[in-house]
């Protein structure tokens, strides 16, 4: 019996390891439908109830942002329709950043929409290598997906139009190398409003911030996100997980006819001071360990 323990706890390890790999790819939530939405003044919520997407409307076509999960390409086909916008109308589509649960999709959405692509310069060997290039998940079969060209190549700071829409591109790198938080305005009510679509401020399990060979600059580059999203001015609040802005708590307010809950420049403001010093926490603790 005591031989037995060793090769129990080999199996159980695995057997628990395994379990992560897969929730991680397969959390429920990600795609579990959502009501869609109208967020304010052209920008519209098609995403699931773990995973959000955003459509900007024009007279020219659409912009969409994330594709998300190849299984999430229907449903935000669906979204769209039931909103009473066409699928195929998609002329732009981009993205937060290169993780399979925000860009997997975008090969299948190219091909149903003839959408062009465009993505953070650092991302784009990511995209384009459907997965392998990603500096901490390029060698896990279970993370990778169907690469997709890329038809734009974006910098920092540069802007997409279409059809009276503005949309900035802002570097946040640190999450992925090119990692990227959008911005735009809305009009609504004779007002107008800053809209900041965060790409990601987590640190993710298994992240190295100290003497990562693979990203020697991933500490540098995630102070340099938090800079960039504090300079940010905000009133509507939202991300590339409804969790980050409080998108299930906030609906159904937005749909009571309450005031618009998704405008929270002081939410925004909290969420980004938490996830700083949960990076700070994060960078010291490894820091320490590294000694």
């Amino acid at each position: 019996m005591p031989k037995l323990i060793p090769i129990l706890s080999r199996v159980l390890i695995l057997i628990v390891a395994t379990a992560c790999s897969v929730f991680a790819q397969n959390d429920p939530e990600w795609t579990e439908p959502f009501p869609a939405f109208r967020i304010a003044g052209n920008l519209y919520y098609v995403g699931s109830k773990g995973l959000a997407n955003y459509l900007v409307t024009t007279p020219q076509g659409n912009i969409l942002i994330n594709s998300d999960l190849e299984a999430n390409v229907p449903l935000i086909q669906a979204s769209i329709e039931k909103l009473g916008f066409k699928f195929k109308d998609t002329k732009i589509l981009l993205i937060s950043h290169a993780h399979w649960d925000h860009d997997a999709g975008s090969a299948k959405i190219k091909e149903l929409t003839g959408a062009s692509y465009m993505v953070m310069d650092a991302d784009v060997p990511v995209v384009e290598s459907g997965g392998k290039a990603d500096f901490q998940y390029g060698n896990r079969p279970e993370f990778l997906y169907p690469p997709a060209k890329v038809d734009r190549v974006l910098h920092d700071g540069d802007e997409v139009k279409l059809g009276g829409a503005l949309l900035i591109a802002h570097l946040t790198p640190g999450h992925t190398k090119g990692c990227t938080t959008w911005t735009m305005k809305v009009t609504e009510g004779g007002k107008t409003y800053n809209v900041v679509i965060v790409g990601s401020p987590n640190v993710n399990p298994g992240y190295k911030l100290v003497h990562n060979d693979t990203y020697p600059q991933i500490a540098q580059d995630y102070r340099r996100m938090f800079d960039v999203l504090k300079s940010l001015p905000c009133d509507i609040f939202l991300g590339a997980h409804g969790g980050y802005f409080g998108l299930e708590e906030k609906y159904p307010r937005l749909k009571a006819g309450a005031a618009n809950p998704f405008t929270d420049p002081d939410g925004y403001k909290k969420f980004v001071i938490q996830k700083e010093q949960e990076f700070r926490t994060e960078l010291a603790k490894q820091t320490l360990a590294a000694k």
